[in-house]
């Protein structure tokens, strides 16, 4: 229902792939965690991190609560129209959380008296242009996600790679989709059985291995690491597509031998190494943003000819 997006006029904290179903944005260094509903074409906006941004207030939350009160008394439809939904808090945990479509919120900024007003407005209404540009032109929201990963001190090389892993995940994902499988529960069981059969490691052990908690495994990947992972998922969809799996256990049959397709390559390319190609580094061990520093090649990036 809901898929992430790249906007690259803001300071983005942290990249959102398509796997995922949140991203957050920073506007003057506050965080706004937005959804983007693909049934409705519409956005969902944290109302606690707006109001945080409009008021300056320690406890966005508090105010927001007490702000709802008077609403409600009042006979506010601004809040009547709120929603709740799911969203990361900072214990890296999800909470139902109050959220409006930009309507919902731009009466709500009507009520919450603030010089940050007309800015976020604007903000707002520029996030909305983009996505429509997005709708018209997908390719845009490639060119953004690249402009984000070179702001952040990736290589070219690197990013290329990761471009790759993307859209190969989105047509993995559409394969499982037309195979019934669902969001969420499936598909994180389909990618642990992929990612443990070609790395010997679940998802979670190899987040660990890293060092990793809230932070993207594969924007923490390697050059080599991300080339088998984006081959495991390339061989599943096409096995999927051969095999025509139903269900739940034949799914993870074809996940498996997907994934044994990376680990046959990997042990090929480890023997010629003479090393391990799974790496515990992670980006944040040598990756500094342009800003901070000049840009350079990731030292793996001769590991792949």
């Amino acid at each position: 229902m809901y898929m992430s997006f790249f906007l690259c006029n803001f300071a983005v904290a942290k990249i959102f792939t398509m796997e995922d179903n949140f991203a957050i944005q920073l506007f003057e260094g506050k965080k706004v965690r937005i959804v983007w509903d693909e049934e409705q074409e519409k956005y969902w906006f944290s109302v606690v991190d707006i109001v945080q941004v409009l008021t300056g207030s320690a406890d966005g939350r508090k105010y927001w609560n007490k702000l709802k009160q008077r609403l409600k008394e009042e006979g506010n439809e601004s809040v009547t129209n709120c929603h709740q939904l799911k969203l990361p808090s900072s214990d890296g945990k999800r909470y139902k959380t109050d959220v409006a479509d930009l309507q919902g919120i731009f009466r709500i900024i009507q009520s919450v008296p603030s010089k940050k007003a007309e800015p976020v407005k604007q903000w707002l209404a520029q996030l909305g242009e983009q996505r429509i540009d997005q709708m018209i032109d997908p390719e845009l929201t490639f060119q953004m996600a690249v402009e984000d990963y070179r702001r952040h001190g990736y290589s070219d090389k690197w990013i290329n790679e990761r471009m790759r892993s993307i859209e190969m995940r989105k047509e993995l994902t559409d394969e499982w989709k037309r195979g019934g499988m669902q969001e969420g529960r499936d598909f994180a069981l389909l990618t642990d059985i992929i990612t443990k059969a070609w790395s010997g490691k679940t998802t979670g052990e190899y987040k660990k291995f890293k060092g990793l908690k809230k932070e993207n495994l594969r924007d923490n990947m390697t050059n080599l690491e991300l080339a088998l992972n984006t081959l495991a998922e390339a061989a599943t969809t096409e096995y999927s597509k051969q095999y025509n799996p139903k269900g739940v256990e034949a799914n993870k049959k074809v996940a498996r031998k997907g994934g044994d397709a990376a680990r046959a390559a990997r042990e090929n390319i480890e023997k010629g190494l003479g090393r391990s190609v799974i790496s515990s580094m992670k980006a944040s061990d040598y990756i500094k943003p342009i800003e901070d520093a000049e840009s350079k090649e990731l030292p793996f990036d001769d590991e792949v000819q």
